[in-house]
């Protein structure tokens, strides 16, 4: 009996252990490892960000998902990352859209005057324009969201700027859309990614740079700054997209897309009070330093000024928009509203300050 009991057990061994063996390389299959591109540093908080974007799609996957991340343009240098994105060299990538001019022809009027208060309106704004148009720009990837930073304001390193006029001869760094409104404003516009900036301050290449008061404490360009003037009525932003390889999407089990999905519409707020955020510490930052350093403030007519001077650029973006076939003019219509819209909901700056020291700021 004890030898007939032994032979059944072996038996179910033998069975089972095939079995168990099969069942470790499944396990181990299912695990879907991509990577991610980021332009930011990894101490800047929208870096920061992006590692808990990672730990909670690692998390709510159960570990299905595994993600290696390459902040500071390490993988893929900030204009290039979408075409990586595209290629298959990033799985994921985020970067601004604005360092290809003319690979985006809808969402490129975005980024243009439109009285945005705060990164964290342009932000509501600029994923509202995406869901609303879907432009075919966007056809070669799969988007997950947007976010867009504060108000461009004027940073000099040696001549502060008080009007118009002073911006005469001077080179200004800025996005392609910023260079734009430079030009416009009359100063020249120098277009070059945000990492490039601080060097190029520091070295005297440029005069200063159209960007929002985030990057002073973001990316420590307060120690090259020696002048910023607020010219907020302007309202311009820079577009940042968070986008993955269609194919690469598409290759995705339905209840992973859904998580990316949920996820990366929790973490659309978060990046927008990150904006409000910095832009309020950033300029805190920069009058903490050495003495020398000085906020201008624009009178209201002298900011109405430099409103109207920019205001042929959005005619035009019309005019020749339309005549390559898109909706220019129910884009503007659209994006006027939308800001409006999100101007009078906006979380104080009090609240987005407390929010990230809470959340973020250890």
């Amino acid at each position: 009996m004890k030898q007939k009991v032994l032979f059944v057990f072996l038996g179910l061994v033998l069975i089972v252990m095939p079995m168990s063996g099969a069942c470790a390389p499944t396990s181990t299959a299912e695990v879907i490892e991509l990577n991610y591109s980021n332009f930011f540093p990894p101490t800047h908080l929208h870096s920061i960000l992006v590692e808990k974007w990672i730990d909670e799609i690692e998390a709510r996957t159960n570990g299905r998902i595994e993600i290696t991340y390459y902040p500071g343009g390490s993988l893929t240098p900030a204009p290039g990352i979408y075409d990586g994105v595209v290629e298959g060299i990033s799985d994921i990538g985020m970067s601004v859209l604005a360092y290809t001019m003319g690979r985006f022809p809808a969402s490129e009027l975005v980024d243009m005057p439109h009285a945005y208060p705060s990164g964290w309106v342009a932000t509501k704004v600029a994923n509202d324009f995406y869901e609303e148009f879907k432009p075919a720009e966007f056809d070669d990837v799969h988007v997950l969201y947007f976010h867009a930073h504060g108000p461009g304001v004027v940073f000099t390193t040696q001549k502060p700027v008080r009007n118009m006029e002073d911006l005469k001869g001077l080179v200004i760094r800025s996005t392609g859309v910023g260079a734009k409104i430079m030009e416009a404003l009359g100063a020249e516009g120098y277009g070059a990614s945000q990492g490039e900036a601080y060097e190029l301050m520091s070295k005297g290449t440029i005069d200063g740079s159209f960007t929002p008061r985030e990057v002073l404490k973001g990316w420590k360009q307060a120690e090259v700054v020696k002048y910023v003037t607020g010219c907020y009525d302007l309202g311009y932003t820079a577009n940042m997209f968070v986008v993955m390889n269609k194919a690469k999407w598409d290759s995705l089990p339905g209840d992973i897309k859904k998580i990316f999905t949920d996820v990366s519409e929790e973490w659309i707020e978060k990046h927008a009070r990150v904006w409000t955020y910095y832009d309020k510490v950033g300029i805190d930052y920069f009058l903490s330093m050495d003495e020398g350093r000085e906020l201008i403030e624009l009178s209201p007519e002298e900011m109405a000024r430099w409103v109207e001077a920019t205001r042929p650029l959005v005619d035009k973006y019309i005019e020749e928009k339309t005549a390559m076939g898109l909706p220019a003019a129910d884009y503007q219509e659209y994006l006027v509203e939308r800001s409006k819209y999100w101007s009078e909901r906006t979380p104080t700056e009090e609240s987005c300050v407390e929010w990230v020291e809470d959340e973020l700021v250890k």
